[in-house]
């Protein structure tokens, strides 16, 4: 028997990005970003922090992000190197899980910092 999951609304369509090491001209390396693709998700908040950093303050929301599962060693699957873009909003994930046994769908653990 199948654990119950409940009902997923994926209506949030978010670009998944993950990193690339571009040489920078001077010996070192500069991230660039390539897109993987586009996901539709749920995106749930789970709360946040603010930190003052004098001349400018940063504030840090932590997020649920479920999407379809994507097997494993897809390109297309979600992995914490990767971030997930909606527009200007950047999501950057730390972890990524099943949400289920039947993986079906998963569960991205994401953070979203905006200086202010």
């Amino acid at each position: 028997m199948s654990p119950v999951v409940k009902a997923v609304t994926l209506s949030r369509k978010l670009v998944l990005e993950r990193p690339l090491a571009a040489p920078d001209g001077a010996g070192g390396f500069a991230r660039n970003w390539e897109t993987l693709g586009t996901v539709w998700a749920e995106v749930q908040p789970r709360g946040g922090r603010a930190r003052d950093g004098g001349e400018m303050s940063l504030s840090s929301a932590r997020y649920k992000i479920t999407l379809r599962a994507t097997p494993v060693g897809s390109e297309q699957r979600p992995t914490p190197e990767c971030r997930f873009r909606d527009g200007d909003r950047i999501f950057t994930i730390e972890a990524v899980t099943e949400a289920d046994g039947v993986g079906r769908y998963l569960v991205c653990h994401a953070t979203e910092e905006v200086a202010q």
